[in-house]
């Protein structure tokens, strides 16, 4: 069973990479999206990202795609996304984004952005252990400069993703009523993280025609971070997502690269494993869905 993967961190990290050609293609890998996670760097830091991306392809030959009729069914695919504040308060940015194709863009990170607010209220206090990672920011949301950024991806045809932002956020960027991602985001239901999504979220979602991509990150899985409990943990969200949702909601975003090898799932060689177990737990229909059609769907529609 082939799969699309919507949020990976391989561009931003040195040194063995949990992800790597060799690995999706052991995997099944239909298309990898390789998030440009700009940090404190901005604009700038965007631009090396994306020159590192085109070199990346033409070394490894990976077929770049920028909608569903350019994912090729032979090879593995990759399709370039921004997550963080590139804009940096510049809208024609956007323009410069698109051109060097990305369609799908995160708008803020763990902190807030000049577009809006993370849902952690504060990282820094998370960090040290000084507040619980239960907390979720629900009052600040997009920023004016935000509303407009969001406004101008709808003309452009790109994506906005809300995994990172804060509750409110979410609810100002499902307003545009127009389909949005959480690349990489989980059912708060089953583990009650902030980086997680409510039913209610996870429903908003698909109401506006997008998906939400299960995350490996084994903190928002579930506490128990063996081979098994991360197993059992996976297949809980796939299903609370699904029961949420509907089966058109659920796709696959792992945040290889951004997180800690996962015990059950530690790279994209061990796809095959977890989609077989998905089949057996939301049937097999529904893990196809979930593992390519979902997102092909919203590519071919919003692209």
């Amino acid at each position: 069973m082939k799969y699309c993967d919507l949020h990976c961190d391989a561009l931003t990290q040195e040194g063995v990479l949990q992800v790597t050609k060799e690995r999706l293609a052991q995997g099944g890998c239909l298309l990898q999206c390789f998030a440009a996670f700009v940090g404190d760097g901005g604009f700038d830091a965007f631009l090396r990202l994306a020159d590192k991306f085109d070199e990346m392809c033409a070394r490894e030959g990976y077929r770049r795609a920028t909608d569903a009729e350019g994912i090729a069914e032979d090879g593995v695919n990759a399709m370039l996304t921004a997550e963080g504040d590139a804009l940096q308060g510049e809208l024609s940015r956007l323009d410069t984004l698109y051109a060097r194709g990305v369609r799908i863009m995160g708008l803020v990170w763990n902190t807030p952005t000049s577009l809006g607010f993370p849902n952690f209220p504060d990282y820094a206090g998370l960090c040290a252990g000084r507040v619980p990672p239960t907390l979720r920011e629900g009052e600040r949301g997009l920023t004016a400069f935000g509303f407009e950024a969001v406004a101008r991806m709808a003309e452009l045809k790109m994506l906005p993703d809300v995994s990172h932002g804060s509750d409110r956020l979410f609810s100002d960027v499902a307003s545009f009523k127009r389909p949005f991602l959480a690349t990489h985001s989980n059912a708060a239901s089953v583990c009650g993280w902030a980086r997680n999504l409510t039913d209610g979220q996870i429903r908003r979602v698909a109401d506006c025609g997008g998906v939400v991509g299960l995350n490996f990150c084994a903190d928002f899985v579930g506490s128990d971070h063996s081979s098994e409990g991360q197993r059992r943990g996976l297949l809980a969200h796939a299903k609370a997502i699904v029961a949420a949702g509907g089966e058109d909601v659920l796709a696959i975003g792992s945040d290889f690269d951004g997180i800690p090898p996962n015990q059950f799932l530690p790279s994209p060689a061990a796809m095959p494993r977890f989609l077989e177990e998905l089949a057996g737990a939301i049937g097999t229909r529904a893990a196809e869905k979930a593992a390519r059609d979902n997102v092909v769907r919203v590519f071919k529609e919003n692209l």
